[in-house]
């Protein structure tokens, strides 16, 4: 399986270095909504440490919370770091890796939202209802990430690799 998207032929009339540029603004379009969700969810894990029961948190509700802080703020720089490789490589003629290296954080920073989306309904659960609850909340929410972020993917590449032969 080629994740190397900037290599795709697809069809369209258009040079290397178009087809580098068009790569490069899907993944920057994808990156700007990847990073505003990242950015609500870390606004609301800050706001959570100001509130009056966060004290009555115990030691391992307190750990879980500070795991979901670091995993939003990882998922952050790794979202944020192929505008920060663009910037260092900028003008080098080498917007093809620029690309490669987007696509690969890109879904390396949706690997770790999906971790954080998880564990902040998990912590959520948890706090409200329970850790039974919290249990459920997690699960049903991977699920639906798995099938919808995995699944219905590979099914559509592998349809559109059957379509082209």
């Amino acid at each position: 399986m080629n994740s190397d998207i900037d290599d795709l032929d697809d069809g369209r009339p258009e040079t290397p270095a178009q087809r580098a540029d068009r790569n490069w603004t899907d993944v920057l379009q994808e990156l700007r909504v990847l990073q505003t969700g990242t950015q609500i969810l870390t606004g609301f894990l800050l706001a959570l440490a100001f509130q009056p029961a966060f004290a009555d948190l115990d030691t391992s509700g307190r750990s879980f919370y500070l795991v979901l802080v670091a995993l939003s703020a990882l998922s952050a720089v790794v979202a944020l770091a192929p505008v920060a490789l663009h910037r260092a490589v900028f003008r080098l003629g080498i917007k093809p890796s620029v690309v490669r290296v987007g696509h690969r954080c890109l879904r390396a920073a949706l690997a770790l939202v999906s971790l954080l989306l998880i564990g902040v309904v998990a912590f959520v659960f948890g706090v409200v209802v329970g850790t039974a609850a919290a249990v459920a909340g997690g699960f049903v929410l991977a699920v639906a990430i798995l099938v919808l972020w995995v699944v219905v993917p590979v099914l559509l590449r592998r349809r559109g690799r059957k379509d082209d032969a």
